[in-house]
């Protein structure tokens, strides 16, 4: 594979904490919401220009030395994971060092998926997820001077936001900031861990059989902007930017759909991942790491509807999911609204008589500030999986909005030539086959 051949691990160690964990907090327990989310690894990649101040070395040694720091606060990271609990036997995180045959800005000009991928440590699916290392950091050094940091963290243990409050950490402790900021690893007192049988409601992941194709749009936040105006109504007046463009792609790929299998009858639902630290009721504490996130699952049978109906669908059912759900898991029937919910999504992905999407959003994390002490990052990307009809997005430097989407080779024929997806975004990347 041509990305196999442009980057070269070059050094790999591993990382241990600082300072020891204390005995007394040696065996930590995961929530009931980590129990049933699925032992894969989540990742990250941040790109950083050429620093002519420090060499690679210099800040290779810089981001080891903090990170060794923060995973004094971050203890759980550097052990082992034992079915409901992790053994905090601070064996720490797996560190490697690569470099990679060509310049930095020709890359971001044409990502090609697979060699974004090598820039991670692991894959998604490695086993080791479900056991340690629980965290892996790879820093690439490009012949230009400039630097990738790719981030994988089990999600036994941590959503997006988690892997968000980390880098923050991280950052802010590689570069002096007086401010710290600490992680509150209270979830399981929130969601007790249960000894019940929890299958039915697990989401298991495993890598796609079929052959997908991902590609890579990139919506500007003057077009993000035009589609606001588009979708608002009087049921929704102000929508974000993550409902539009979720809207126009779901609008696209259920046509892409109807148009391939030639059943525009079909029923589709789009189901989104969102963070229920604040929707909970007392709201969580905003640095709590875990999985705190909650499934909204949004249904049509009508794949031409029109941007203003799927986003006023959008929010309807992030508002009913407020109130009927996530309002509820601060009390006495949490685990009933757990358990209902993770079992939904399980039976919604093993139905075949119906077309499912899977969105996740990433926008307004606030990941272009993670600044270890060379500058912002030039570009903060996702490198996608290999799951049919699956959306993430994330924003772009500039305020808009980086989309990758997998779809079938077939469904993706379709999809890449709607006028409408195409008149509000742009592809830099050729299609990669998974």
């Amino acid at each position: 594979m041509a990305g196999e051949s442009k980057i070269e691990i070059i050094r790999r160690e591993t990382i241990k904490p600082s300072s020891p964990t204390p005995s007394y907090l040696k065996g930590f327990k995961l929530s009931l919401l980590d129990q049933l989310s699925p032992a894969v690894y989540g990742p990250l990649v941040l790109f950083y220009p050429k620093n002519d101040v420090v060499t690679f070395e210099q800040r290779s040694h810089q981001l080891k030395k903090s990170l060794s720091k923060t995973l004094t606060l971050f203890y759980p990271l550097n052990g082992r994971l034992i079915d409901k609990t992790i053994d905090c036997d601070d064996e720490g995180a797996q560190y490697f060092e690569a470099k990679f045959k060509g310049h930095l800005s020709t890359f971001q000009e044409q990502p090609e998926p697979e060699t974004l991928k090598r820039f991670l440590p692991a894959e998604s699916f490695s086993p080791t997820a479900g056991t340690r290392p629980l965290l892996l950091v790879q820093a690439t050094l490009f012949d230009c001077g400039g630097l990738a940091i790719g981030i994988c963290m089990s999600h036994k243990l941590a959503d997006a936001t988690t892997v968000g409050i980390f880098l923050k950490s991280w950052a802010a402790t590689s570069n002096g900031q007086a401010h710290q900021i600490l992680p509150d690893l209270n979830a399981a007192s929130y969601f007790p861990p249960k000894d019940v049988s929890l299958e039915g409601a697990k989401v298991e992941l495993s890598k796609s059989q079929s052959v997908n194709v991902v590609k890579r749009y990139v919506f500007d936040a003057s077009k993000v902007a035009a589609l606001k105006v588009i979708a608002a109504s009087s049921s929704v007046q102000r929508p974000t930017r993550a409902e539009v463009v979720t809207a126009l792609i779901w609008k696209c790929t259920m046509a892409a759909i109807a148009l391939n299998s030639g059943s525009p009858s079909k029923h589709f639902v789009l189901s989104q991942a969102v963070n229920i630290r604040k929707r909970v009721d007392p709201p969580l504490p905003e640095n709590c790491i875990g999985n705190l996130v909650g499934n909204v699952s949004t249904q049509t049978n009508n794949h031409t509807s029109d941007l203003q109906a799927l986003v006023t669908q959008i929010r309807k059912g992030l508002t009913e999911y407020t109130q009927n759900r996530a309002k509820r898991l601060r009390g006495d029937d949490a685990f009933r609204v757990i358990f209902e919910q993770y079992k939904e999504v399980g039976e919604l992905m093993r139905r075949d008589d119906l077309h499912l999407m899977i969105s996740t959003s990433l926008c307004n994390f606030g990941l272009y500030e993670v600044d270890f002490g060379w500058g912002k990052p030039s570009w903060v990307t996702i490198p996608t999986g290999t799951h049919n009809n699956v959306v993430t997005l994330i924003d772009t430097r500039e305020g808009g909005v980086e989309a990758w989407v997998c779809l079938s080779k077939q469904d993706m024929a379709f999809f890449e030539r709607d006028p409408e997806l195409l008149a509000f975004s742009n592809s830099s990347i050729p299609n990669s086959a998974l």
